[in-house]
């Protein structure tokens, strides 16, 4: 059985902020190896075509989503997101 993902109030608010969306989380999380992070946490990275659009006034044609997360025995816990544009 596959886990649901829940995005903690602190990665809601930083979707719009950071240019991340859920939809990208949850697939970063699913196809993406997973590897140690900080204060027992876990992450991954996935890239995102992102072909040439707008980012704070600069044009990009990758994204990358860094989900941080927590795997609880019931729910994998979206505690914050990072994203990077090159």
């Amino acid at each position: 059985m596959t886990k649901p993902i829940r995005l903690s109030r602190h990665a809601e608010m930083q979707l719009d902020r950071r240019g991340a969306d859920e939809d990208e989380i949850i697939n970063a999380v699913r196809q993406s190896k997973w590897e140690n992070a900080d204060l027992g946490r876990l992450q991954c990275r996935k890239d995102f075509p992102y072909n040439n659009q707008n980012w704070n006034g600069k044009h990009y044609k990758t994204k990358q989503v860094r989900p941080i997360f927590i795997e609880a025995p019931n729910e994998i816990v979206i505690v914050t997101v990072y994203v990077y544009y090159f």
